[in-house]
């Protein structure tokens, strides 16, 4: 399996990326949001993407939108990795399409956790 880890942070996405790879998936980086369009464009389509909310160029909330109006990625699921807590953040997500909301920093655990919530992986 492969997860998309769209981050501005390289040290973010090398955090995520070595828990995505314990768990079991291939990992793909991008920058950002438009960087992460063009990922999918070439490299096809993805079981999982982790999605931070606030990043240049384009957001993680209008990546989830775009990624959303794509019937292509219909079976990926969206994870926004973040440290936006506020309530309406989390909605908003949410109403876009992204299926689960973690919040920064978080363990291995807590990713497992989110990840069999999504069907992502079993119990």
């Amino acid at each position: 399996m492969r997860a998309l880890i769209v981050d501005d942070s390289r040290a973010v996405r090398s955090v995520i990326g070595r828990s995505v790879r314990e768990l079991g998936f291939t990992a793909i980086e991008a920058g950002d949001g438009r960087e992460a369009l063009q990922r999918l464009a070439t490299e096809g389509p993805v079981e999982l993407a982790l999605v931070d909310w606030n990043m240049p160029e384009m957001s993680g909330y209008e990546f989830v939108c775009a990624v959303r109006a794509d019937a292509s990625h219909n079976a990926m699921r969206i994870i926004m990795v973040t440290s936006e807590s506020e309530l309406q953040r989390v909605v908003t997500a949410l109403e876009a399409g992204a299926n689960e909301y973690l919040m920064k920093p978080f363990t291995v655990d807590a990713l497992r956790d989110k990840l069999v919530l999504t069907g992502v992986l079993a119990d």
